[in-house]
């Protein structure tokens, strides 16, 4: 193997990294084009759940992030005080939360955030408690 082809493999791998939640213990992983998300527990698929992503006009941010804080009753400073049940905020305002409006879910329509059914936001939230913040990498990507 050549040097320039190994180079190649290792950035191709380390791109990788963000995809496969680099080995953290619990993954909320979403997939934008499909709005879905896909939750990966101890290197297992555990859940896939269906999500609101950003409507049109709006933006769910891309990438790999690490919770920032977590908050069971939250209610929006942006959004005329909208509930935001079992938030898990990863980026500045943005968060995985529950919805009321689950008739919406497998369609984007949310302001950024990523929207799910409140029962299965109960669950993540749960499994970041028990886990910790550390050990949840959300991803997300197209």
């Amino acid at each position: 193997m050549t040097r320039r082809t190994y180079t190649l493999l290792c950035a191709a791998l380390l791109c990788l990294l963000p995809i496969l939640g680099a080995a953290a213990p619990l993954v909320a992983q979403v997939d934008v084009s499909s709005q879905t998300m896909t939750v990966i527990q101890d290197g297992k698929v555990a859940y896939r759940w269906p999500v609101s992503t950003a409507r049109r006009g709006k933006v769910t941010p891309r990438g790999t992030y690490t919770p920032q804080f977590l908050s069971r009753h939250h209610r929006s400073s942006l959004y005329d005080n909208a509930p935001m049940p079992f938030a898990i905020f990863f980026r500045g305002n943005y968060a995985i939360h529950g919805t009321d409006q689950i008739s919406r879910l497998g369609r984007p329509a949310s302001a950024g955030c990523v929207r799910l059914h409140p029962e299965h936001a109960a669950r993540l939230f749960s499994l970041t408690q028990q886990v910790g913040m550390k050990n949840l990498r959300v991803v997300i990507h197209n």
